[in-house]
């Protein structure tokens, strides 16, 4: 079977996105399940390649070479966006924020055009999108827009732990008033077929509650029993196994983990905190509900070691090889 072809995006370009396309290039593990394609700026990786001691003897295309480009091993594709910009590593800058968009862009375009089969993307910085005026707070927003997805959540995955968010990147007095039970179901349905891609026949789905205690019958709130238990009952009506809501602080210890397949979240912290402390080196975010593929590390930026050799691709690696799978049985 021919391999999918992964449109790799390089991420800030100030950040350690450069160093771990370059190692990802190399990579026998990636390119024995798939094509890795960069998207980024030459200059940038030939710089980086250098001070890193890194190699960079790849095929380097043109935009306008993707759809006549017989890919059959790993190439960059260089999007030239950061010409006459000067780039220091590891800080906030907005040439950055202009070019890490530009490569999402073009990713997506490529495989909008059928000529990469799925995205996985290297970090990008919100100060620096901010500062180039980029309308968006993260990847999830952006990818939304570019693709005209109406509704989309967040999934981490990792062997050891699979979580879903409902609400993503925004201010924690603001979750409580965003929540409704067709959200909250949304993402419910999401996961399950998420979960059906990844080979589990009937996953077991935990939702988390969003107050203390989940709620304690209405003694700290009552988002559970009006917002929540609904979405959890419609899901179950429609043949899901749905748990929930059940209490944050007791949702993820480890008896009762081996008995869940995937966790939903109701913000970002209640689930990335206990994501992170079980599989912070080898966890993926997935984008749900878009009508493509893609996948990303679970990690910043890291200015603090950019350019600098010590970065790991680990968490970029495993976000390619999920996104080859997914996009074979999307």
């Amino acid at each position: 079977m021919k391999k999918p072809i992964i449109a790799v995006t390089m991420g800030d370009p100030a950040g350690v996105g450069p160093e771990l396309c370059l190692r990802i290039l190399t990579d026998s593990n990636v390119f024995a399940e798939c094509i890795p394609l960069v998207f980024g700026d030459v200059s940038i990786l030939r710089n980086v390649s250098q001070i890193c001691a890194l190699p960079f003897d790849w095929p380097v295309l043109s935009l306008d070479d993707l759809n006549t480009a017989g890919m059959d091993s790993p190439a960059v594709v260089d999007c030239r966006s950061l010409t006459n910009a000067k780039i220091k590593p590891g800080m906030v800058q907005e040439a950055c924020g202009h070019a890490s968009f530009a490569y999402i862009q073009a990713a997506v375009a490529a495989v909008i055009s059928g000529c990469a089969s799925a995205i996985a993307t290297a970090p990008i910085n919100k100060e620096s999108l901010r500062t180039a005026n980029i309308p968006y707070p993260g990847h999830t927003e952006m990818l939304a827009a570019l693709t005209g997805a109406d509704s989309v959540c967040m999934m981490m995955v990792s062997p050891q732990i699979r979580v879903s968010l409902v609400t993503i990147h925004l201010p924690c007095r603001n979750v409580a008033s965003l929540l409704n039970p067709d959200r909250i179901l949304r993402v419910i349905l999401l996961t399950a077929d998420a979960m059906h891609r990844l080979g589990y026949a009937k996953p077991r789905i935990l939702v988390c509650g969003l107050n203390p205690h989940a709620g304690e019958h209405g003694l700290f709130g009552n988002e559970e029993t009006d917002i929540i238990l609904p979405a959890i009952e419609m899901a179950r009506a429609k043949g899901i196994v749905v748990e929930g809501p059940v209490p944050p602080d007791t949702a993820f210890v480890e008896h009762k983990r081996r008995n869940v397949d995937a966790y939903v979240a109701m913000y970002h912290d209640q689930g990335l905190i206990p994501f992170k402390m079980l599989a912070f080196e080898d966890g993926v975010n997935v984008t749900l509900g878009l009508p493509i593929v893609r996948t990303s590390v679970d990690h910043g930026t890291a200015f603090d070691i950019a350019w600098q050799g010590k970065a790991s691709a680990g968490s970029l690696r495993q976000s390619i090889l999920l996104a080859a799978k997914l996009s074979q049985s999307s």
